[in-house]
C-alpha cells in the first residue's frame, strides 16, 4: 500500500484529485505501481487537465 509520501494531490481548487501510485491513471494509460516522479512530463490531471506542477506531495 503506498505512503502517503508516495501520493500527490492536485492543488486546483475545486479539484484535490489525489495520484495514488497503486491505482496508477486509468484514464491516462499509467500503469499501477508508476510513482508520481516517472510519470511522463507531459501527465495531466485526469479531472480537471492541470499539469504535474499543480500537484504537491501528500505527506
Amino acid at each position: 500500500m503506498a505512503e502517503p509520501s508516495e501520493m500527490y494531490q492536485c492543488q486546483v481548487s475545486n479539484c484535490g484529485y489525489i495520484y495514488n501510485p497503486d491505482k496508477g491513471d486509468k484514464k491516462g494509460k499509467i500503469e499501477k505501481g508508476t510513482q508520481f516522479k516517472d510519470l511522463p512530463e507531459d501527465w495531466k490531471c485526469p479531472i480537471c487537465g492541470s499539469t504535474k506542477k499543480s500537484f504537491k506531495p501528500l505527506g
